[in-house]
């Protein structure tokens, strides 16, 4: 009789073909899945980069010192006054989207008004004889180099008045204005205001 036998034979060329192929294609798959993982954090970190810089290059700077203004026979501050200008390298901003804040230890105003008003000065001595639900105003009293638009541009110059409350701004009270462009950081301003008001002061 004759004996069966029970056969293993080992793989043919095709059957490691497939499994070389299936290895591949796995591979493939998983290498693409890390490398676009790679590229979507690359991208992600370029965007945080690009945003920090743009931020970076729009911000401003306050050239030299800053004044508080009064009238003569004034016992309190009508109106801070500052120039502004581009910090090195820096890019144009628009002036009239900025968010101007004033906040002392008895008043808050978190959006001064925004004014356009030809006679500025005066009108800042009138907002800041506001007393009750104090909004004041703040505008561009000069320009220096600048055009006519409210767009800061490297080489350009703004004075900026923003008008104090007229019973807070007290002998010896210290007070903050935040200055917060469309684009970039806030730029704060801690003064406090002075033993004997004059009608112009350095304010430190």
């Amino acid at each position: 009789m004759r004996s069966l036998f029970k056969q293993d034979d080992a793989f043919t060329g095709l059957e490691a073909a497939i499994v070389l192929i299936a290895f591949v294609v796995v591979a493939a798959v998983f290498s693409y899945v890390v490398l676009g993982a790679g590229f979507f954090t690359t991208q992600k970190s370029q965007e945080v980069v690009h945003t920090g810089v743009q931020q970076a290059s729009s911000s401003m700077e306050v050239i030299g010192n800053v004044y508080g203004i009064t009238s003569s026979a004034g016992k309190h501050l009508n109106y801070v006054k500052f120039t502004i200008g581009n910090t090195a390298g820096g890019t144009g901003l628009d002036v009239s989207k900025m968010v101007v804040s004033y906040i002392d230890e008895e008043t808050r105003a978190a959006d001064v008004a925004y004014s356009t008003s030809s006679n500025l000065p005066n009108a800042l001595k009138t907002a800041s004889g506001v007393t009750t639900n104090y909004a004041g105003a703040w505008g561009i009293i000069e320009s220096i180099n600048a055009n006519e638009d409210t767009l800061l541009e490297p080489g350009e110059q703004f004075v900026i008045g923003v008008s104090v409350p007229s019973k807070s701004a007290d002998p010896y009270t210290p007070f903050t204005i935040n200055l917060q462009p469309s684009v970039g950081a806030v730029f704060s301003l801690e003064k406090t205001v002075p033993a004997a008001i004059n009608e112009v002061n350095i304010l430190y």
